[in-house]
């Protein structure tokens, strides 16, 4: 099992920027930030981009893999989207990831602030699909043609393309049908977040009823089961994984039972959202990781 942390991207450099040499250091094998325009109640404090946020940490790191948890179509157009990803791969030499999800309802901050439309449901699924589809062929294809009803390219360029080929992986968030459909069929990888409710026990029904629908939807598209990995937020449970080593042990090994090939947690913050302890993320690095790792 692989193991990823999330570092928010709410610090200025000068504190960022340890934590993400510490990520490698500790022995997690992948670290994510946040991509969007602001984020809950965290809007009223700092707050800084993502691509640039993981620009800057392929500089100061050499192994670990970089990524979005997640990237969505809110407030970005595929086109120069595609240039920064493979800026981004290529200063990390090959070790980007892409994490992509439908974003959230119109309602949501990133919306309000660009002044979105209200959009349905289904709309935003349907903006996702050619999103998605768009990122795929412009990151591997150049001179590409894009006819959407949400998008549209012509001609684009995309030299010198990924480093990674023939593009950097794609982990599609989904926890309904059709984005697992849109996972099975782009997806290096499949990141879910369960469904949402505050009891810890039908949070993990709930996320074992995902991994039978995934697998059922895996089947249909014609994919291996073992052909994509397995993504699962932890800390989209109502117990926050890092609360204690505990929490974190028992937390990563009900993912594994499941299936999952990678769980990701939160860098502790020292109130609100994730709050915790350091010392438990340390610990956790220094006593459970190489286990986890080893299996």
């Amino acid at each position: 099992m692989r193991v990823g942390i999330v570092i928010l991207p709410e610090d200025r450099w000068w504190a960022a920027e340890p934590k993400w040499r510490a990520a490698e250091e500790y022995g997690f094998d992948h670290a994510w930030t946040y991509d969007h325009l602001g984020w809950r109640d965290l809007v009223d404090g700092p707050w800084f981009s993502a691509i640039p946020t993981l620009t800057a940490a392929a500089t100061v790191t050499e192994r670990i893999r970089l990524g979005t948890l997640v990237a969505s179509p809110v407030a970005r157009h595929p086109v120069p989207f595609m240039r920064e990803l493979i800026t981004l791969d290529d200063i990390s030499d090959g070790r980007a990831l892409l994490g992509v999800g439908a974003g959230v309802s119109s309602a949501h901050y990133d919306a309000v602030a660009i002044g979105e439309p209200e959009l349905t449901d289904r709309q935003r699924a349907d903006r996702f699909t050619e999103f998605v589809e768009a990122l795929d062929g412009l990151l591997s294809q150049d001179k590409f043609d894009y006819p959407g009803e949400y998008y549209t390219a012509r001609g684009v360029r995309n030299l010198p393309g990924c480093v990674q080929r023939p593009r950097l992986p794609f982990l599609v968030a989904a926890n309904g049908p059709r984005t697992m459909r849109l996972a099975a069929r782009f997806g290096s990888g499949w990141v879910t977040t369960g469904r949402k409710t505050d009891d810890l026990e039908q949070w993990w029904q709930g996320v074992g009823e995902a991994v039978a629908r995934f697998d059922e939807i895996l089947a249909a598209a014609g994919r291996e089961h073992d052909g994509i990995d397995r993504y699962l937020s932890l800390d989209a449970a109502p117990v926050f994984s890092l609360s204690s080593v505990g929490a974190f042990t028992d937390a990563a090994g009900r993912a594994r039972e499941l299936g999952f090939t990678d769980v990701v947690s939160h860098w502790p913050r020292s109130s609100s959202w994730y709050e915790g302890r350091e010392a438990v993320l340390e610990e956790v690095a220094a006593d459970v990781l190489p286990a986890l790792q080893a299996s």
